[in-house]
């Protein structure tokens, strides 16, 4: 019997009690300041690329010719567009070569574009803005832009398009593993307009 009262494991007796001390009262950290997203480098708009584009309506000679502006605007060579639909009343066949364009990027782009600008003196519409950032305008004689005239030539106007865009922007358009861009960081009407503001002093919208 006493071997199994050996056995047999004493209870340990309780620690005593303490007395609860005074609650501690927690302190809400302040919450942080709002980031101001302007001093962010991935926020910055900038241009992706410049496109330049004379119609003329039929294949020919004068599209040759208008090809030759690009080329001494750009020193680039230009693409010739094709005519989706056939349209009697003006004469256009489908798939037949009716105007001519090209795409400039880099400080190029923004030199054309700047001489574009300059001559229609820094003012646009609000319509000129698409909803997705990007905007464009014309202008009636290409040699406004500083080119010099030729009679062989003749006079074009020229179609400007200005694509817009921030840094990330190619992941929609790359081969491998594409992406979408969200929400947040996509182009309005509004950062376009804001850009261009900016970007030309003394601009003004109609």
């Amino acid at each position: 019997m006493a071997d199994k009262a050996a056995a047999v494991k004493t209870k340990k007796a309780a620690p005593p009690k303490v007395a609860a001390g005074p609650k501690k009262l927690r302190v809400r950290k302040p919450k942080p300041e709002p980031k101001d997203k302007t001093k962010n480098v991935m926020r910055e708009v900038r241009i992706r690329k410049l496109c330049l584009n004379i119609c003329v309506g039929e294949s020919g000679d004068r599209l040759t010719r208008a090809a030759k502006v690009l080329e001494q605007l750009t020193g680039q060579q230009p693409v010739f567009s094709k005519a989706r639909y056939t349209v009697r009343s003006f004469g256009i066949r489908r798939n037949e070569k009716i105007a001519v364009h090209c795409t400039v990027r880099g400080a190029k782009a923004e030199e054309i574009l700047e001489r574009g600008l300059k001559v229609r003196e820094y003012e646009l519409r609000r319509d000129n803005f698409s909803h997705t950032g990007n905007f464009g305008f014309g202008i009636q004689e290409h040699i406004d832009l500083g080119i010099k005239y030729d009679p062989s030539i003749g006079i074009y106007g020229l179609d400007f398009y200005v694509v817009l865009g921030r840094p990330g922007f190619n992941v929609r358009y790359r081969r491998r593993k594409q992406g979408q861009v969200g929400f947040q960081h996509r182009l309005t009407k509004e950062d376009a307009m804001k850009w261009f503001q900016t970007k030309v002093t003394g601009c003004e919208f109609n």
